[in-house]
């Protein structure tokens, strides 16, 4: 692939390569009892890439990375873009079943995984792939440490551009079979640039893997301390307790987390942020699914010092949008401006013509961070991209006088009853709002005479709440039509990795 004009690609493994020199005893990955200096980090990694090189593989070949958050996740995501291999993550909590499809559609040669986690592929080991590289325990492949000791410790710096892809995330799992979206070298660098800029980062920063790595997001915000000179420590499951513990202990700057790790904060007690030992925390930042207004306020205002932060994205468009902590209060349920280097634009899902502020819209973004396409796909791949090159992954949006964005609902997600469109997002917001509700989704059901009906699925706060009480509340906000016929009283919602509901999960 070309470079950019006048110098070298931009390529996820550089700031390792360049802290290993300019820092190469600071602490870049701290797990437990376990660390690694950012000169050990830039040895494991090309040891690593050369391992894998040598045993076979080639520049562009996928390897799947079967891991949960751990010491060694940094080093393998370098180590396979310094040879120029395309990481696939897989969810340590899939199934064999959807396991087998993420292995089988982007055809991985090879694996490094979590020994432990040997259930989700190892029918394919002598099939699909011969390559098995496996921490702690063996039960189909190679010891991970045994090949990195006998590997060459030379950085293998496979010739790799800009557009190469150094991922390919599957995606889209809400709706349907998930999707191998590509992202480039390009895409996640420039965000590691502007999330450095925008929330703390850099060198002398520290900050946690709260999230998933094996998600985008998780993967970008965590490895965004060791692309800048920064630190990550591990949190290896999510628990609110031990990340409170983590946050003391680490003394983080700056923090990523999803919507539903507030809520299971806030489930501890009002007072759980109040009383945390914090200190040093400066900036908090939130995204993969909506940040509810009342949780948001009950955050900032248990942190009072502490910067908030709502961001909106995905994996196809990278980070869209922001909403700095000047406009957390004045601009309720909004996600921000476009963000570094993003254009946006709304049409109305009817005409494909351009909708005035105030106005809902399909929301399509362009900007350098966008995926490359989806994995063999180039149906889906043209369905979400139009003839200008902006991207849309079905989001309804709204954008104000001043620019600022605000996300209705999914496209999918939008429930028309009796002709009438109705997003659930406006309904959950509301019913969020009732002191006895802890969780909210809304979904539309097939109803004979409506086409669909609006219905509520609610965790109560309260066991004492009933349906009746809940119409009543919402009735006093919500338009009749808005308000939901059906109400349905569950323990947890499902979600995936991101935290996301699974509303075809609701639905079925």
């Amino acid at each position: 692939m070309p470079l950019l004009p006048g110098g070298a690609p931009l390529h996820i493994a550089s700031g390792i390569r360049e802290f290993a020199i300019a820092s190469p005893d600071v602490e870049a990955v701290v797990d437990g009892d376990r660390r690694l200096t950012y000169r050990e980090l830039d040895d494991r990694s090309s040891r690593l890439g050369q391992a894998l090189l040598a045993r076979g593989l080639a520049r562009g070949d996928f390897v799947a990375v079967v891991l949960g958050n751990r010491l060694e996740y940094p080093e393998v995501a370098a180590g396979l873009a310094k040879a120029g291999l395309v990481s696939v993550p897989v969810n340590p909590r899939y199934t064999a079943a959807e396991a087998r499809h993420v292995l089988t559609t982007a055809r991985v040669r090879a694996v490094v995984a979590d020994g432990a986690l040997a259930h989700l592929y190892a029918e394919h080991v002598g099939n699909l792939f011969d390559i098995v590289l496996e921490m702690d325990t063996t039960p189909t492949g190679e010891p991970y440490e045994d090949a990195l000791v006998g590997a060459d410790p030379a950085d293998p710096r496979a010739p790799v551009g800009d557009t190469d892809p150094f991922t390919c995330c599957f995606t889209g799992g809400t709706t349907g079979l998930p999707k191998g979206a590509l992202l480039s070298h390009r895409t996640r660098a420039l965000i590691f640039m502007g999330g450095a800029l925008e929330w703390g980062m850099g060198p002398g920063r520290r900050t946690i893997a709260v999230a998933p790595m094996y998600h985008g997001a998780g993967f970008a915000f965590a490895y965004l301390a060791c692309a800048t000179g920064g630190s990550v420590a591990m949190l290896r499951k999510w628990d609110p307790k031990a990340f409170l513990d983590l946050v003391a202990s680490h003394r983080p700057h700056s923090v990523f987390l999803v919507p539903a790790h507030l809520q299971m904060l806030r489930a501890l007690g009002e007072d759980t942020l109040q009383d945390a030992d914090t200190e040093g925390l400066e900036t908090i930042y939130c995204n993969a699914a909506p940040l509810p207004q009342p949780l948001k306020l009950w955050a900032m205002d248990s942190l009072p010092e502490v910067g908030f932060h709502e961001i909106y994205g995905s994996t196809e468009t990278g980070v869209v949008s922001n909403c700095r902590p000047a406009d957390m209060r004045r601009k309720e349920r909004c996600v921000g401006p476009p963000w570094f280097w993003n254009e946006a634009k709304l049409l109305s899902p009817e005409t494909g013509e351009p909708v005035p502020p105030g106005q809902p819209g399909e929301l399509f973004i362009r900007s350098p961070m966008l995926f490359s396409g989806y994995l063999d796909d180039p149906a889906a791949t043209e369905a979400a991209t139009d003839a200008d090159g902006y991207v849309t992954v079905g989001d309804i949006a709204i954008q104000d006088e001043e620019g600022f964005l605000y996300i209705v609902d999914r496209a999918k997600d939008m429930v028309i009853t009796g002709g009438v469109n109705v997003f659930p997002r406006e309904v959950e917001e509301v019913l969020l709002t009732h002191p006895g509700v802890i969780e909210a989704a809304v979904i539309g059901l097939p109803d004979e005479q409506w086409g669909e009906r609006v219905t509520a699925v609610v965790v109560p706060r309260d066991p004492s709440v009933t349906t009746d009480d809940l119409e009543t509340f919402a009735r006093q906000t919500l338009a009749g039509f808005k308000v939901p016929r059906e109400w349905r009283f569950v323990d947890a919602l499902p979600r995936n990795a991101a935290g996301k509901v699974l509303k075809r999960e609701l639905r079925s």
